[in-house]
């Protein structure tokens, strides 16, 4: 079993190590110290917006309360996590080749 939880310091007491070597099938996974809960909030506002809001030419009728309801009943009809499509290797590269290019466009 897997949990996503905010890098609080609470979540890496002694108390709670030992409860965590005791349940070795359960395995915390923190935010970044510089993240919280609310980027997970922000990442489903996106979604919100990308896939009904933004959608065709329908963009204002899609935007009434009643039409945000029933694309959160849908949401929530078929939930599915959020899945990173790029390793954490793949993430490290793109950003040291980053900031590589950015350091030397002082030049």
């Amino acid at each position: 079993m897997s949990e996503l939880l905010d890098n609080s310091s609470t979540h890496k007491t002694p108390t709670i190590h030992r409860w965590l070597l005791s349940h070795p099938r359960v395995h915390f996974h923190f935010t970044p110290t510089s993240s919280s809960w609310m980027n997970l909030v922000e990442r489903w506002f996106a979604e919100l917006t990308n896939k009904w809001l933004r959608r065709g030419r329908t963009a204002a009728s899609r935007s009434s309360p009643a039409s945000i309801t029933h694309w959160v009943g849908a949401w929530n009809d078929d939930p599915r996590p959020y899945v990173w499509h790029k390793t954490a290797d793949e993430i490290f590269d793109s950003l040291a080749a980053y900031c590589e290019r950015i350091s030397e466009s002082g030049d």
